[in-house]
Parts: C-alpha cells; structure tokens; sequence
C-alpha cells in the first residue's frame, strides 16, 4: 500500500509519500508545496490544489492521510487552516482516492507511542523507522507522520476486523434491503 500523508497549511503544505511492504515502511519522496508566490489566499489554495494533483499523479498513492485541525484561539487562522485543508482533500477526492484524518495526537501516539511527544522525538522516530539520511523538513516530516500513522492504523483495523471500507465494499442506502 502506498500512502500521501499531508500537513496542510495556508503558507506551506508538507506531504510524505511512504510505502507498506509486508512489515517494513518504505520511504518513497517527501517535501512542502509553499504557496507564499501567490498574490491572493485563492491562488495560494489553487498552488495545494494543483501541487498535490501532480504529486498524486505522479506517485499514484492508494489513500491519502490528513492533518486533521487542531484547536485555535485564532479565528482567522483556524479558517485558513481549514480551507488548505479543504484544497488538499479536494485534490484527493478528484483523483478519486480515500481519504483517512487523524489528530495530531493520534499521529504522535502511532509514530513515537506518547501521544504528547515533541516534534524533534517525531522526527527522530521517523528518521529511525523510514531510513531516512537526514531529518525531514518540518512540514514533510509531520505529512511522513501523518502517513505512517495511516499505515499503522489501518493494520490494526484489519487484525481487528473494524477497518473501513474499501471501495469495492461500498454500499449506498439504496443498495440495502430495508
């Protein structure tokens, strides 16, 4: 399974690009879309929307994982945050691929084992897991996260057999016999 992780952000947009090989995680590409060349917030939507349609194209990854948003006393910042969010899931969607969020809680929980590490325990975790040569970027480094918390995630959810359901299994409310 290949997976896109993303860090969404307004300014600058992380992805990590990981694959699962039976029990090892295979570091495929990582690295930020920075919008700060746009003159307006819609051209910056436009540079994560585009921008992560040619990384889906040309990685072809089987899902993608989401930064979902973390609480913000800023109004105006939460609302950007959101937006960037809704850009990348939207260029996800478009390429038709599921998309899986995950707090940033359950990201650290999934890499380092304590839901309250700090990013440089993150990035050391994934420096070691990935066989990286040199410590990700930050934003990359969160999206490799993002996307090795995927990976975990949905191993446990198949050993538990409360996994989601892929595309072949899914049923609209007019399929089923009521």
């Amino acid at each position: 399974m290949r997976v896109l992780g993303i860090d969404p952000g307004s300014r600058i947009t992380g992805y990590g690009i990981v694959d699962q090989a039976g029990n090892k995680l295979l570091h495929v590409d990582n690295g930020a879309i920075f919008t700060d060349k746009a003159s307006d917030f819609a051209g910056r939507l436009k540079l994560i929307f585009d921008g992560l349609s040619e990384i889906i194209a040309q990685y072809r990854p089987d899902e993608v994982a989401i930064e979902n948003i973390f609480f913000s006393t800023n109004v105006q910042s939460a609302l950007k945050l959101g937006q960037a969010r809704g850009a990348a899931i939207v260029a996800a969607v478009h390429a038709g691929l599921p998309v899986a969020e995950y707090t940033a809680l359950q990201v650290k929980q999934a890499v380092v084992g304590r839901g309250r590490a700090e990013k440089g325990q993150v990035q050391k975790m994934l420096k070691a897991l990935l066989g990286l040569p040199e410590t990700a970027q930050a934003d990359a480094s969160d999206a490799l996260a993002v996307a090795v918390c995927h990976i975990n995630s949905y191993g446990l959810k198949q050993l538990t057999g409360t996994g989601g359901v892929s595309k072949r299994q899914k049923t609209s409310w007019r399929d089923m016999k009521l």
